[in-house]
């Protein structure tokens, strides 16, 4: 199996510096150094075996290697199709279908993308836990972020996601007054269900940013962006604002001319956690809302 490792250049300013203190400004924390030393990682300078009370000097070439993870026992591998449209030694971005939740629950314990990467993993010798940075709800499809370690998982969510960025297309009810604008409303969940999400006073910010791309006879095609990610939060929000997603019958859309909610991540980036360089990715329309599209004269070219 596949061991995750990093390696790292010493520069002048390293020089006579600790390990240990190098290792902190590479964002390694004391709780990670303990299962480096305890759960089978290591820790090299110049390829010779060192512990964090090592001096480090200028041209030290620094490694980690990172135990390695073991998946959860009641995590099945199962062949779960996806496209994966990037990939690294620390990030994975993938293509999720609809129709697919992206990790196991007691309605979904297995066929989920979770399963299906896990599956990917085994199939390259990569033994890893499944991190999942930007999850999607089963109905929703496109493009999601995976951390292929928990330090680079760590990375991402340290600061909230803020160096991530998600857009998404929808086709919603109806025609919006305003052609761009923003959604501040606070969403908890809603107290006689487990799934279902409302607008409350009692719930946690939430905020979307809403662009009209056209307005069709009954329904409009908006782009959206995400400034939090609150569970089932664009379709809480374009509900409370009276204008539905296509096809979500949990909050008020009709599914009459569509079977599953009509939105799709379109659109991510991000600033790899390791490269510190922006990563943009851009995919259209599935097969479902394309046709959906073609079927209501929809002009639309992406």
């Amino acid at each position: 199996m596949k061991q995750f490792s990093l390696t790292w250049e010493a520069h002048r300013e390293h020089d006579g510096m600790l390990l240990r203190e190098f290792l902190k400004l590479k964002e390694l924390s004391k709780r990670a150094l303990t299962d480096i030393k305890f759960q089978g990682g290591k820790i090299t300078v110049n390829e010779l075996e060192k512990t964090v009370r090592s001096v480090v000097n200028e041209k030290d070439i620094v490694t980690v290697c990172f135990p390695i993870e073991k998946p959860s026992e009641d995590l099945i591998s199962e062949d779960v199709p996806f496209e994966i449209i990037f990939e690294d030694d620390a990030v994975l971005v993938v293509n999720k279908p609809a129709g697919i939740p992206s990790i196991p629950s007691r309605e979904h314990p297995t066929g989920t993308l979770a399963n299906g990467i896990l599956h990917y993993y085994n199939k390259i010798g990569l033994q890893s836990t499944i991190h999942i940075v930007t999850r999607l709800d089963k109905d929703t499809s496109g493009l999601m972020l995976i951390a292929k370690n928990r330090y680079i998982h760590y990375l991402f969510s340290k600061n909230e996601l803020k160096s991530v960025s998600r857009k998404y297309m929808a086709i919603v009810h109806g025609t919006l007054d305003q052609k761009e604008g923003s959604i501040r409303a606070k969403i908890a969940r809603k107290s006689d269900s487990i799934i279902q999400r409302e607008v409350s006073d009692e719930g946690q910010e939430a905020i979307t940013h809403f662009e009209v791309i056209q307005s069709l006879d009954a329904y409009s095609i908006v782009q959206l962006q995400l400034e939090t990610g609150r569970t089932h939060q664009i379709r809480v929000h374009m509900s409370h604002i009276q204008h539905p997603l296509v096809g979500d019958d949990l909050y008020g859309g009709s599914t009459d001319s569509l079977s599953r909610q009509a939105l799709h991540s379109f659109k991510l980036s991000f600033e790899h956690p390791i490269e510190k360089k922006e990563y943009l990715f851009e995919i259209g329309f599935p097969k479902d809302l394309s046709d959906w599209l073609i079927s209501n004269n929809c002009q639309m070219k992406w």
